[in-house]
């Protein structure tokens, strides 16, 4: 595997859902190759503080903006 083939693979890594063979190929390819360990470390922690962040609340003038562009938007689709 080159690390082009890891960087493709990531978020199936990542998540789980490569097959047996090919995940032990990328793991492989990991234990040798720092840069691409690094870049699969750092989408890890990535995932990670995100999953486990609290959703920001919108102020009121962006939320306001928002649901008038919705609001316009599926009036244009239903016509």
């Amino acid at each position: 595997m080159v690390c082009k083939e890891v960087i493709r693979k990531l978020s199936e890594f990542l998540d789980h859902e490569l097959a047996p063979e090919l995940a032990e190929e990328l793991s492989r390819h990991l234990s040798r190759c720092d840069d691409c360990n690094i870049v699969v470390d750092t989408c890890r922690k990535t995932v990670e503080i995100y999953c486990n962040m609290e959703p920001l609340p919108l102020p009121e003038d962006v939320r306001a903006r928002l649901d008038h562009a919705l609001a316009e938007k599926l009036g244009k689709q239903r016509a």
